[in-house]
């Protein structure tokens, strides 16, 4: 196959922003080729030819952290917080992550299947190719299982990439609250460690926060997560500073996320381990907090920052990536260039998937084409979808 007559934005360092009369050659569900049109082999002109009418060609976007597997909702709780209730009140009320925990153990594997899959393809709709899926609503052996099958059967049910992250570390269940350190040992590690015997898990997360779990519980876990080979990330410095960002570059985490009270050492040690940051807007967003994460600080030490939904019942009830990207922008000052890339070549970094996230030869043919003219009007418009088609390994899926 080949895209002919599109402007490329490619994401690639030696590319200019917008290739503008280029072509793209697909084969095998990768990318041979692509380019401006003048420059194509002569050899790969001869390909089944599709007109792209001169739309914008993007990689297909990556959303790298969702929980996008969960029971019930807490529409309650929007209420709780707009009356003035702090996030962390109603979590220590037996509200917030509990209450999903509650409603996704009561709820069978098939509604919390059909109700993802609903998520799912919102995000599609949008141009999400890959998404990561988080458990964490379970906190006990038979719902974070069922939550981890749920999340892979996504993928045999749509054109859609996943990978999987175990995160028992998300939350104390009520049947250990006050005791972390017997949750951690006989619940989340052996727990995380069936998981992985079933091939369930891809990474391995943690929520390391004074309402959830301190350093020293997410380090055993990490600990647990390395003797299984399995890579680490972490929710950190969210609501507090707390050493999460520290304890991650000490286990080689692939990202730190939310990283709004991160410190200017602490972005030095994400330079030096070689991390993602993922901004996280709509949890910003919707908790109505004021601590912005450090983004031209971490400009200035050239970390890789990604963009995700966070898409959940609670914090970020999103399932619109171009929103996340306006939002990311419009309150953490990004430039729409930033935010793009955000959600494709360095959401692919904070998932260590080296083989998508930019328009090159050799990589994965996950493509967006856009009813736009330039790549900041995605990050531009509210409420607007410009998605004209999805490509997901060279074949075309829009909704499905």
């Amino acid at each position: 196959m080949l895209l002919t007559n599109c402007s490329l934005v490619s994401m690639r360092d030696e590319d200019p922003g917008v290739i503008r009369h280029a072509a793209i050659a697909v084969d095998g569900g990768t990318v041979r080729w692509a380019g401006a049109a003048k420059d194509l082999p002569a050899s790969l002109s001869r390909n089944n030819s599709v007109d792209m009418e001169g739309r914008l060609v993007t990689p297909g976007l990556i959303d790298c952290h969702t929980h996008l597997v969960f029971g019930g909702n807490r529409a309650a709780e929007f209420e709780q917080r707009l009356q003035g209730v702090d996030y962390a009140a109603i979590a220590r009320a037996g509200g917030g992550i509990l209450s999903t925990v509650r409603a996704t153990r009561a709820a069978p594997g098939s509604t919390l299947l059909k109700d993802a899959l609903g998520r799912a393809d919102c995000l599609m709709a949008e141009g999400v190719t890959t998404v990561e899926i988080k458990s964490g609503y379970g906190l006990d052996q038979d719902t974070e299982l069922k939550m981890l099958r749920v999340a892979r059967a996504i993928s045999e049910q749509r054109m859609l990439d996943v990978r999987t992250t175990y995160l028992g570390a998300h939350a104390l269940p009520e049947e250990f609250i006050g005791d972390p350190d017997a949750y951690t040992d006989t619940v989340c590690i052996p727990v995380m460690r069936r998981a992985a015997s079933q091939g369930l898990i891809d990474a391995v997360d943690g929520f390391c926060e004074e309402i959830a779990f301190d350093a020293d519980q997410i380090g055993r876990v990490f600990e647990a997560a390395r003797s299984l080979g399995l890579p680490v990330k972490l929710h950190a410095e969210q609501l507090s500073h707390q050493g999460g960002v520290a304890l991650a570059a000490q286990y080689g985490a692939m990202s730190v996320d939310h990283i709004e009270y991160a410190r200017e050492p602490d972005v030095a040690l994400m330079a030096q381990a070689g991390m993602t940051a993922v901004l996280l807007p709509g949890a910003f967003y919707t908790l109505g907090e004021t601590q912005r994460p450090p983004v031209a600080a971490m400009r200035r030490a050239e970390v890789p920052m990604a963009v995700a939904t966070d898409c959940n019942p609670g914090s970020s009830p999103l399932t619109s990536p171009l929103l996340a990207m306006n939002m990311a922008c419009t309150l953490f000052g990004l430039t729409p260039d930033e935010a793009l890339r955000g959600m494709t070549i360095n959401a692919a970094r904070a998932l260590r998937l080296p083989d998508r996230g930019q328009v090159a030869p050799g990589l994965r043919a996950d493509l967006c084409v856009w009813d736009v003219d330039t790549p900041a009007e995605l990050a531009y418009r509210i409420g607007f979808n410009p998605l004209h088609q999805r490509y997901c390994q060279g074949e075309p899926s829009w909704k499905p």
